[in-house]
């Protein structure tokens, strides 16, 4: 019996995937219709009874999130997708955009009605060039069909959605260093409280949702939040896109129900990983992206599932799942994670900015037989520091692979080149 599942990603065709009557004549547009004909507290009840977590990475609940906005009275109110997509390691969202991007515009409208929006925005990493320009012919489609603009499918609702390009970076997939640099400023993140909810995009009330989130709308409208929550685990409905790459046989995109499988699966069911390549056994994965934990063999037969995946200290994340093989460094690979995060923080709070510097050192000394234990003691007060005192969730998360190396390997930390 096949692992996967198709509730999100099915009809993915390529050829056909810009063209509305042909989105129509697969259920395309049913979903909002039936959201022209229902009251946002409706639609809303059904993303709540969803549980549908966000799937750009901090999981927080939908249906929450837009019920908190619902009640809020002041307008403008705007509908911001988050498709930066920086973390190394994600490719999921590409997909979306690529083979289902009206699919995507669809879920954004809905959002757009249920909140009488009079536009959306879609922020696209710089480096998805090709994406922008496609998602601008899907606009263009959608104004020839009707589906956007003036007076949408005969509902009396104006809406537009813009596409936004990024400059590459990272910190840009913050929700609030994104509405930033969609408003022109520097992409640096902002202060919290006041929430986006309240004070987002040009002051105004904004609801910032990933791809990925936004694409399940229409899933969830058309088939009910109660049956999407069966789909999936008791505690967050429906199905999750993981990117697999580094050592696996099989390196790709896969749709997996939340609760059906485990990283087992994953790493080594044929039609998923496929095992590892060229023979050689697993060392360790890391997964969820750069900010998220490294997990070790033992830890192979943990459900992924949002609870399952954080009661072993685990992450679901972005969906990333990098494997790695016996041939790896730990301390290497650690490195580049900590090249990464010096690259991309923004510099704005000195635990980010100074501490990811100082990380980088101490592993540096660490490969070349020079740490003391003294380095060790450093370190871990680094990071303690970054992950209370950092200013977003960049700082805050960017020691998270390493502190979770540490305990899995602690032979490659602690071992004879200290002095």
């Amino acid at each position: 019996m096949s692992k996967l599942t198709n509730m999100l990603t099915g009809g993915a065709d390529r050829a056909y995937s810009l063209i509305a009557s042909e989105y129509e004549r697969n259920g395309g547009f049913a979903a909002l219709r039936k959201t022209i004909s229902s009251t946002p507290e409706e639609i809303i009840a059904e993303i709540k009874k969803a549980q549908l977590l966000g799937r750009g990475g901090a999981a927080y609940p939908a249906g929450k999130k837009w019920e908190h906005l619902l009640h809020i009275k002041e307008t403008p109110k705007y509908i911001v997708c988050n498709a930066d997509e920086g973390e190394p390691g994600t490719f999921k969202d590409r997909l979306i955009m690529d083979l289902l991007p009206l699919k995507l515009l669809e879920g954004i409208i809905i959002a757009g009605f249920v909140f009488r929006a009079d536009s959306g925005h879609i922020y696209v990493r710089g480096e998805y060039r090709k994406l922008q320009r496609r998602l601008g012919l899907a606009i263009e489609n959608l104004h020839a069909a009707g589906y956007l603009g003036k007076n949408i499918a005969g509902s009396g609702f104006d809406f537009e959605i813009h596409v936004i390009s990024g400059a590459g970076a990272y910190v840009c997939g913050e929700n609030s260093a994104l509405l930033n640099s969609t408003e022109g400023k520097v992409g640096r993140p902002r202060i919290k409280p006041p929430h986006l909810a309240e004070v987002g995009l040009f002051l105004h009330p904004t609801l910032v949702n990933n791809v990925e989130s936004f694409a399940n709308i229409p899933l969830i409208i058309n088939m009910g939040g109660d049956a999407y929550l069966r789909s999936g685990h008791p505690d967050s409905g429906g199905s999750k896109l993981i990117c697999l790459s580094g050592h696996c046989k099989k390196k790709g995109v896969y749709e997996v129900p939340l609760g059906s499988v485990t990283l087992r699966d994953a790493i080594y069911d044929p039609e998923i990983g496929g095992g590892i390549a060229a023979n050689k056994k697993l060392k360790f994965y890391h997964l969820g992206g750069q900010s998220g934990p490294i997990g070790g063999i033992d830890q192979l037969d943990t459900i992924y599932s949002y609870t399952d995946l954080k009661k072993a200290g685990l992450a679901v994340g972005s969906g990333a799942i990098v494997v790695m093989d016996e041939s790896v460094s730990v301390i290497d690979y650690l490195k580049g994670v900590t090249e990464f995060f010096v690259h991309e923080s923004c510099g704005k709070c000195i635990p980010c900015r100074e501490g990811n510097r100082q990380l980088l050192r101490i592993l540096n000394k660490l490969t070349d037989g020079t740490a003391k234990t003294v380095d060790l003691d450093t370190m871990r007060r680094l990071i303690r520091t970054m992950t209370d005192a950092s200013f977003c969730g960049l700082g805050q998360s960017a020691a998270v692979a390493l502190n979770s190396a540490w305990k899995l390997f602690p032979a490659e930390f602690e071992g004879t080149r200290l002095s």
